[in-house]
């Protein structure tokens, strides 16, 4: 069964991430990521994540193909105009990709090359309209396709929004654009997720609670800081300061926030951050 019948089906899903190398060896990645085959449903590959400049996920899905991997190819409107983004996404289906994640992508300035130009020509939802536009056998102008592709699109979506409405707005666009299934920011709070799943009651697509693995109190309060959206409870914060092994504690954390969160969404996408070694251990521990 293909990630998308699963995405159909009602089954509850789990799925995870790796990031392409910064260089052209890929043997580390490749090993972390035969490390869950067969334990999640798919692999998302991210798109130059944090704007810091990597090797192409357009690449390494195909490498994860090959391997028997099903991968999800994040596609960001960061740097790309419209005929390179249509233009990759008819290079993933000519490749057998069929998953796709579409984001807008960090701004250039917060990662290693800040004086990097931004494109940002389409914005997620009109990317969204391009997917499905090239799926009805036409490009974005109306001129007709040699061969048509097929995906299961994915979006994403911060539950943890101030305010929440125009996230919930944003989200009803991208289903009417055509996504099938999200993917969500890091969650850390239950009763905040709580609130977000009632307000979005009426969407009925599937939605993937995010896990971002905690490396140390350091990072919950750099995120609480910086990140919109994500909120790590005082409680998990000394729960990390008290833990003589911060990555055995993180893991706890992540397997009990995957229990609470099981109930109410439809899958599971583990983010590990660079602790890419530990997904099996998180899987075990949460019972996936």
């Amino acid at each position: 069964m293909s990630f998308c019948d699963k995405v159909r089906s009602g089954k509850f899903i789990v799925t995870s991430e790796i990031g392409p190398p910064k260089g052209t060896d890929v043997k580390e990645m490749l090993d972390d990521a035969e490390l869950i085959k067969g334990r999640v449903d798919a692999i998302n590959v991210t798109d130059l994540q944090s704007s810091v400049m990597r090797a192409g996920s357009l690449a390494v899905c195909h490498l994860l193909k090959a391997r028997g991997i099903e991968p999800i190819y994040q596609l960001t409107c960061r740097d790309r105009n419209r005929l390179a983004l249509q233009s990759d996404l008819l290079s993933a289906s000519i490749l057998g990709i069929e998953n796709v994640l579409i984001l807008t992508g960090d701004y250039p300035t917060l990662g290693d090359h800040p004086e990097a130009k931004p494109v940002f020509d389409l914005g997620s939802i009109q990317l969204l309209e391009a997917a499905k536009v090239l799926q009805s056998g036409k490009d974005m102008k109306g001129n007709p396709l040699k061969g048509t592709p097929h995906f299961c699109v994915g979006a994403v979506v911060n539950p943890g929004a101030d305010p929440l409405e125009p996230e919930i707005i944003k989200m009803e666009k991208k289903v009417d654009a055509g996504a099938q299934f999200f993917q969500t920011q890091a969650i850390y709070d239950i009763e905040q997720f709580k609130k977000f799943k009632d307000s979005a009651k009426n969407i009925k697509v599937p939605i993937l609670a995010g896990i971002v693995l905690l490396k140390s109190a350091g990072m919950a309060r750099f995120m609480n800081k910086n990140v919109a959206g994500v909120f790590v409870p005082d409680n998990l914060i000394k729960e990390m300061e008290g833990a003589a092994d911060k990555a055995a504690k993180s893991i706890e954390i992540a397997a009990r926030l995957i229990s609470q969160l099981k109930p109410l969404c439809r899958g599971i996408h583990i983010m590990p951050i660079g602790w890419d070694k530990k997904v099996p251990a998180v899987l075990d521990a949460a019972g996936l």
